[in-house]
């Protein structure tokens, strides 16, 4: 349970107060479950992604998601060819997603508990609308440092 603010401007209440939505990022890419790893890889690379979301399809009933850490874990460590490789056979499933509403010490909580970098949020109506990442939070923190007057990088 979340203490209750008194100080709307200390730093303990602007962490209780942030939500996913106010630290994601609103840029997602969706991919077909047939597209090559190698596609995919390329995709990421000229959009500044970690990750991607493999759309659901007849045969790819569930979505999925690939970040960097299945590249390297499934193309790399186990030096596959990511031309012969789809998407689907790297992609973790099913998705693991978050409310835009869930606070970000919650969000954080849950990265750790699932051992996941990447969490896709929904809005409402469970439509995916942004990407919250590890990365997001390092900005957080960064902000938590300066007592949130700062929330961009230099």
């Amino acid at each position: 349970m979340l203490q209750e603010c008194h100080n709307i401007f200390s730093k303990e209440c602007e962490m209780q107060e942030s939500t996913v939505k106010d630290w994601m990022s609103n840029l997602i890419v969706f991919v077909d479950p047939e597209t090559s790893v190698y596609e995919g890889l390329q995709i990421m690379r000229h959009r500044f992604l970690t990750s991607l979301i493999v759309n659901k399809t007849d045969t790819n009933p569930a979505y999925g998601i690939v970040t960097s850490i299945n590249i390297c874990d499934r193309i790399i460590a186990q030096g596959n060819d990511p031309k012969k490789l789809k998407v689907k056979d790297i992609m973790a499933s099913p998705l693991i997603t978050v409310p835009s509403t869930l606070t970000i010490r919650e969000c954080a909580a849950m990265m750790k508990e699932n051992r996941i970098h990447h969490l896709p949020v929904h809005d409402e109506d469970g439509k995916i609308i942004g990407m919250i990442a590890a990365m997001d939070l390092l900005v957080l923190a960064e902000a938590m440092g300066t007592n949130f007057e700062e929330r961009s990088l230099h």
